[in-house]
């Protein structure tokens, strides 16, 4: 079962938020793909990860967006800034789930 992928996601911030919070989707076959195997979720229905954005390397945990029907990914000010990317940029996202 696939346990990881490679994608493009457009950084967008969080609409219902006061604070900044930047994430990016998941494409909805890879969220199908992560449901499928990982059938015990964390909390919210987390599933933790590790990503790749260029050379900034990370674990952190990624949400399911029922509104969207994908996961979402929350991407650290410290990533963007090491990366030179900001809400509205298009990155190129390595993901895999972790045990």
């Amino acid at each position: 079962m696939q346990r990881e992928w490679a994608f493009d996601s457009v950084l967008y911030r969080w609409e219902a938020a006061q604070a900044l919070y930047v994430f990016a989707s998941v494409p909805e076959k890879a969220s199908d793909d992560i449901d499928a195997a990982v059938p015990f979720k964390g909390g919210f229905g987390s599933v933790r990860v590790r990503v790749r954005i260029g050379g900034s390397t990370w674990t952190t945990s990624v949400f399911p967006d029922t509104g969207r029907g994908c996961y979402f990914l929350p991407v650290k000010a410290v990533v963007r800034k090491a990366e030179g990317v900001d809400i509205g940029d298009t990155v190129r996202i390595h993901l895999e789930v972790l045990e």
